[in-house]
């Protein structure tokens, strides 16, 4: 499915159930590991400290799981479908959140998107619940899974 076309509420309606899209990949390397410690105030070792890190049981610093999670914005762009008519679109929150494995420094990781839930809340609103899973390349176990609200606000002729 292309992300760049635009589906109304009865194409997206036919989609409930079914992957609706896959990410492309992001590299999560040192540096971004880093910034997020930084905006977080969150400095703990297995996340910025190669050296004590690799003594652990990772053996390599790791992201941060709101790091992983914070990705979901950048991946949701590349796949979650485009209603027709958006005027916006809100983060409305997750029913819930696992994180599942850890992201090791230099994994690239990806979302998938399946769509479980379309509920018309009023004639311009819409909330989606999307089914999302943050993959690793080469890991068998996903990064990440989570049930997330969005709400979409649409023109109203």
């Amino acid at each position: 499915m292309s992300t760049s076309e635009t589906h109304s509420i009865a194409e997206m309606r036919a989609l409930l159930g079914q992957e609706v899209g896959v990410s492309r990949w992001f590299t999560i390397d040192q540096a971004k590991i880093d910034a997020f410690a930084d905006l977080t105030e969150d400095h703990q070792h297995i996340h910025v400290d190669p050296v004590r890190a690799a003594e652990g049981p990772f053996g390599t610093t790791i992201a941060h799981g709101f790091l992983t999670l914070s990705m979901l914005s950048a991946m949701a762009y590349d796949a979650q479908p485009k209603l027709a008519n958006l005027r916006m679109g809100v983060n409305y929150g997750f029913e819930k959140i696992r994180f599942v494995s850890p992201v090791p420094s230099g994994a690239r990781i990806r979302g998938r998107f399946v769509l479980d839930a379309l509920e018309e809340r009023a004639p311009d609103e819409v909330q989606l619940s999307y089914g999302v899973t943050v993959e690793v390349e080469g890991q068998q176990k996903p990064a990440l899974v989570a049930v997330w609200l969005g709400r979409r606000y649409l023109e109203v002729a």
